[in-house]
């Protein structure tokens, strides 16, 4: 039997089995079957053609050209809702389930649409060390561009699919944070088409308190249609050393010395019990051991942090050279330890020797995909949540995660928040160290209910003066909201600026309480 014919009744037995099934039954409990057959081979052209599109602009050197064209059209847009009364708020026209953000947002029906295509790197300027960037531009167009010239940024947010105007209008967080704080603090300069229809750039020397304004607004002061990001000097490989530690104390008192050390070039820790966790630091280097050079991006090799876990489970220390790129991108392929709850088997050697290079699906195909059933599957039963707290509050902050949601592994990322104005800093007058906790998976804890645990959550996230990322369900009152974040700048300049009738709120646009 031909391989085509072979193939052809394989899909046959599939799609009878589905239907004896029921499509609703299989998408809920058998997801992998449709991942597998219909959304990685879909990714897979995703991939392509915005790689060949990245390449074809570039070429052509046809981005620069376009992009002031472009930025005429999103303001000749918001003239036009102008004229027509200014009946209705705006947001951008990309569509809800593009974005990386697992939250639904259902404003983009009833809101006008401004469309804005800019999706290319525009300029990058090794005299300044600064790259210019539209914000639709990922971290895995950015680093495959950057790279290849000797440059990379500060600060690269993990996933391949993140974009840059995600990372500005919400935020960011890598390995490197601990130096160079979170996406926003390697900005030096954005471009916002605003709501009467100008284009104003600011910096922390033009327009500062708009500069300061801007991160974590969600796009409610204006359209961001451009970004300057510092660059610095890439080099071949990230020096890694592998450290498992037992016992919370000193899990906590290690990271936080690690954490300390400005000579690391990368800080960070999985914890996979409470009482277990593997810590990671890194360092830039050009020379490497050949013999302990680990290409771990490559689609066969083990997913990362099951490959970190053979330390935990060995209980010895290890050096390794992972390549840059690989460095920077070491969870994408397994979207940290999502995928494990998607494709079960996904990390079997067999797997991944035969598909591992279609893998990972998009996350905006898996959310169009998912339908009703699994979206509420998900929100009751699963958690994927961020939360930013002072270093000094890590051994209680995992004490807290581990009661109220008990879930592992966790992943540990420290940042330096400096004391900018806007809606993120720290309590006092100086910078101070913090910690990213990332929770992502199926909560543990008999009595977890999405709503009551995730509102204990963040009144204790409150209590210690910490953040929480917005890309996640956030259940807060506004009154608790504006507890958390600093409100003051946000809404003098929403005043200032008319943006009022032009944009909702923040709370309004991402909280479960306030969500259409």
């Amino acid at each position: 039997m031909s391989p085509v014919w072979s193939l052809g009744a394989g899909l046959l037995l599939v799609l009878l089995w589905v239907r004896h099934r029921g499509l609703e039954a299989v998408l809920v409990h058998h997801r992998w079957v449709f991942v597998c057959l219909f959304l990685l081979p879909l990714s897979i052209l995703f991939d392509v053609y915005y790689q060949l599109r990245a390449w074809a602009v570039w070429r052509l050197h046809s981005a620069p050209r376009q992009h002031a064209q472009r930025v005429r059209h999103i303001q000749a847009q918001v003239r036009e809702w102008k004229n027509e009364g200014s009946k209705r708020y705006m947001c951008t026209g990309r569509p809800g389930w593009l974005t990386v953000s697992l939250r639904v947002g259902k404003y983009k029906k009833i809101h006008k649409n401004i469309m804005i295509n800019l999706m290319d790197v525009l300029e990058v300027d090794s005299e300044r060390q600064v790259v210019r960037v539209e914000p639709l531009v990922t971290m895995g167009q950015l680093t495959a561009h950057l790279n290849p010239m000797g440059w990379t940024i500060p600060v690269v947010p993990e996933l391949d699919d993140l974009t840059v105007g995600g990372l500005i209008m919400g935020t960011g967080i890598e390995s490197s944070s601990h130096i160079y704080g979170l996406f926003q603090h390697t900005c030096v300069a954005y471009e916002l088409v605003l709501a009467d229809g100008s284009l104003v750039r600011c910096s922390p020397t033009e327009n500062s308190d708009l500069f300061y304004a801007v991160p974590w607004s969600c796009g409610t002061l204006g359209f961001l249609v451009a970004a300057e990001i510092k660059m610095i000097p890439a080099k071949k490989y990230v020096k890694i050393h592998y450290e498992p530690v037992r016992g919370l104390r000193k899990i906590c008192e290690k990271f936080t010395e690690e954490s300390k050390k400005k000579e690391n070039s990368f800080v960070e820790g999985l914890v996979y019990s409470l009482e277990e966790a593997v810590i990671m630091t890194g360092v830039l280097t050009d020379e490497a051991e050949q013999s302990k050079i680990n290409r771990i991006g490559n689609y066969y090799k083990p997913w990362f942090f099951k490959h970190v876990e053979k330390y935990l489970k060995a209980d010895r220390t290890g050096v390794e050279y992972i390549p840059s790129r690989h460095y920077y991108h070491r969870h994408t392929r397994s979207i940290f330890w999502e995928l494990q709850d998607i494709i079960p088997f996904g990390n079997n050697p067999i797997f991944r020797y035969l598909f591992g290079w279609m893998v990972p699906p998009k996350i905006s195909l898996l959310k169009l995909t998912q339908g009703e059933a699994i979206r509420k599957l998900y929100e009751q039963h699963h958690v994927v949540q961020d939360m930013l707290v002072p270093m000094k509050s890590l051994e209680k902050s995992i004490q807290t995660f581990h009661a109220d949601l008990n879930v592992y592994p966790l992943w540990l990322c420290p940042f330096i928040l400096p004391n900018n104005p806007g809606m993120v800093h720290p309590k006092g007058d100086e910078a101070e160290l913090y910690v990213d906790i990332g929770a992502y998976g199926e909560p543990k804890r008999k009595q977890f209910e999405a709503r009551a645990s995730m509102r204990q959550m963040e009144k204790f996230v409150r209590s210690v003066h910490g953040f929480q990322m917005l890309y996640a369900d956030c259940y807060m009152t506004r009154e608790e909201f504006w507890d958390m974040f600093d409100g003051s700048l946000y809404h003098k300049l929403r005043e200032q600026m008319n943006c009022k009738d032009a944009f909702p709120e923040v709370y309004d646009k991402i909280c479960k309480a306030a969500r259409h």
